[in-house]
């Protein structure tokens, strides 16, 4: 395969900006589907979940491979809504490029701005595609501008949409001034003699663009000072080079769901984003050394692939990888220096939704999916063995919500037990965790949402029927003030006398998501029984000293250890890292915490000042109310706790008219008359 002709790209945007319907009509305009999928009639290709259909929304990243001008395009369609944005997040660790959908009338939304910062941090070049301008209230530049405003964005506009009594009827591209007419689900180029309103704008637009890519660019700018027109494959040139540096976003407009402005992108798609070719060599580690290495996109260096996403199949588990180097074989033996063991990889599948195409071998830059693997989990790397490499490996959010699970019959345990693991193991943002006391299970999600499509796959695709609990708040403890805890264990066990000694110190630390483990050094603890002592910190972390709940922000550190060898023994270190850890924790300042959430509501104007009553009611802090148009947008933080149900209640304060989203903003500390209220009580 000719990588520069190969493009890796996902469709992102905010729930219901028509993303979904974009990469349905990217579909059918490239000869990969006969029919336009429809997201309103379930009738799409890409959402291929029975929940997808029904909800009518992406619940799952979906991966397919078209060709377009001879190019090929590896093309991820991810989900909006902020539940799953896990399957955004491991999607653009591996794509190299991306389109950001805005609707015309709404502009960026909250999950925009969450997807833009996901971008921002795996360094993903993008395009912007700005849909719907067939709806009431619908503005090009407006949203253009307001890409630029909310997200910081580089953003200009690329094209100039046409309107005759309110219907698009063109568009044009302000690069080439070509106009592209749009009949019988073709672009067609037209030479239309433009008004004089959208001549006059095309043209200051033009000199806008024109402006930018000379700046930094010698040759157009000397151009531009001597009264010349730069030839159009130079200008063409910049901004492709402005796009993958990350400093232009251009962006295009259109109505996906009548295939109006499609073909125009995906021909923005290859001349400006990135082939593997444009980017740095892929990043790793020595699992050995520790040193960085790195890998080049050719056939030619050592294998080195990263799985992103694990799927079960009717046949098994599928394992999506992003090949970065080498070539990867089907029947391969593949090394996972994670789990320190081989993979046999069975077949290739070069995927198409939920259905996959068996292929002999994939090479740099390709997206495939393997079957056979066994212990393979998110963001392991998969390489040669005499040449083993550590990508990268992916951050996921911290779950915000929790609900008791606990099987219909006893003779469902163990099928819930097996459905609730293999769930868990395909979404790391989903966990499990067994209550020995009381035979249940607690799952923790990014949602309502998110918790209620598990409860449903777990009836459709496993067929386990379980009984739920109300949604709770996943709450946090933290120490507010250091601590520190010693412990000495001496006894004797099974007719041997053993001994360990282990002195810790909690820290607080506003920057971590969990607990981690650290240890100083020297200390005296035998080497053979450190990997046990910090399994056993990491798992005592999980309990927090005042309800149980797991803590969060804080630094444990061994910082010393006692030692006798000749009774030195790992269940004497582990039993005295349980008791230092609980001294330490004991002497620490000791607070709960609860998720926050940022809130974006969007609302006509009559009910705005109801919704803001209410929000107060909530505790929510409005951080601004802007009005555009007929809309008034609200955007602020509230506890979790109080959100429950919402959705129903902006319906009925707003009739119905008003939208909102929320999206994880970090935690607070609750009071101790709040906690009160809530019954945790600290006896």
């Amino acid at each position: 395969m000719d990588l520069a002709k190969l493009r890796n790209i996902g469709i992102v945007a905010h729930i219901d900006a028509g993303k979904t319907t974009v990469s349905e009509r990217i579909l059918f305009d490239t000869g990969r589907e006969h029919r336009m999928g429809n997201v309103d009639e379930g009738t799409t290709v890409l959402d291929w979940m029975q929940e997808e259909r029904e909800r009518g929304i992406t619940i799952t990243a979906a991966a397919t491979t078209i060709a377009w001008k001879g190019h090929t395009i590896n093309l991820i369609d991810t989900p909006g809504h902020v539940d799953f944005t896990v399957e955004v997040e491991r999607s653009l660790r591996v794509l190299d490029g991306a389109v950001l959908v805005i609707d015309a009338v709404m502009g960026v939304q909250a999950q925009s701005e969450a997807v833009w910062r996901q971008m921002q941090r795996h360094r993903v070049p993008c395009i912007g595609f700005v849909n719907k301008l067939d709806r009431p209230g619908a503005d090009y530049l407006r949203a253009v501008g307001d890409i630029g405003k909310k997200l910081g964005a580089p953003a200009i506009p690329a094209q100039y949409p046409l309107f005759r009594e309110g219907a698009l009827t063109g568009i044009v591209d302000l690069l080439s001034r070509k106009t592209w007419m749009f009949e019988q689900n073709q672009a067609i180029e037209a030479a239309l003699e433009l008004p004089d309103n959208a001549r006059d704008e095309v043209g200051v637009l033009r000199a806008e663009l024109v402006e930018k890519l000379a700046d930094g660019d010698d040759e157009l700018f000397t151009a531009l000072m001597d009264g010349r027109e730069p030839e159009l494959a130079r200008l063409k040139r910049a901004l492709r080079r402005r796009v993958i540096e990350g400093t232009l976003v251009p962006v295009l407009c259109g109505i996906a769901l009548r295939n109006q402005g499609i073909q125009p992108l995906l021909d923005a798609v290859l001349e400006y984003l990135p082939s593997p070719l444009d980017l740095p060599a892929v990043r790793g580690i020595d699992p050995a050394t520790r040193e960085p290495i790195t890998r080049q996109p050719s056939i030619e260096e050592p294998l080195a692939t990263l799985c992103f996403k694990l799927q079960a199949d009717t046949h098994g588990e599928l394992c999506f990888v992003r090949v970065y180097s080498g070539r990867l074989l089907a029947n391969a033996s593949l090394w996972n220096p994670r789990a320190r063991r081989m993979e046999r990889a069975g077949r290739l599948l070069r995927m198409h939704a939920n259905h996959g195409e068996s292929v002999d071998s994939a090479g740099p830059g390709e997206i495939v999916a393997l079957t056979g693997t066994k212990q393979v989990a998110t963001g392991d790397t998969l390489c040669e063995r005499e040449s083993p490499i550590v990508l990268e490996a992916l951050e996921f959010p911290e779950p915000v919500i929790t609900l008791v699970v606990e099987p219909s019959s006893s003779a469902d345990r163990e099928k819930l037990r097996l459905a609730l693991a293999r769930l868990a193991h395909e979404d790391p943002s989903f966990r499990v965790r067994e209550e020995a006391d009381t035979g249940q299970w607690t799952i923790s999600g990014m949602g309502e949402l998110h918790l209620e499509v598990m409860r449903h796959r777990l009836e459709s695709e496993f067929h386990v029927s379980a009984r739920t609990g109300q949604p709770r708040v996943a709450y946090r403890e933290a120490v507010r003030s250091p601590g520190r805890g010693q412990a000495r264990v001496e006894r004797n066990l099974g007719g041997k006398d053993v001994f360990g000694g282990l002195t810790v110190e909690v820290l607080p630390e506003a920057s971590l998501l969990g607990a981690q483990v650290e240890w100083a050094d020297p200390v005296g603890v035998p080497p053979a029984f450190r990997a046990a002592v910090q399994e056993t910190l990491q798992l005592d972390a999980h309990v927090g000293p005042r309800f149980g709940f797991p803590l969060s922000q804080v630094r444990i550190r061994v910082v010393a250890g006692e030692s006798d060898p000749r009774r030195d023994a790992e269940p004497a270190f582990t039993q005295a890292a349980n008791q230092a850890l609980k001294a330490a924790l004991e002497s620490a300042g000791v607070v709960v915490l609860e998720p926050l959430m940022s809130f974006e509501i969007q609302s006509p104007p009559e009910f705005a000042s109801g919704i803001i009553a209410d929000l107060g009611a909530r505790k929510a802090e409005v951080r601004e109310v802007t009005a555009e148009a007929a809309t008034r947008t609200i955007t602020g933080t509230v506890p979790l706790s109080l959100m429950f149900g919402y959705s129903t209640a902006v319906r009925s304060l707003s009739q119905g008219r008003a939208g909102f989203s929320m999206s994880p903003a970090g935690y607070r500390e609750v009071s101790e008359a709040e906690l009160s209220a809530r019954g945790l009580v600290w006896t």
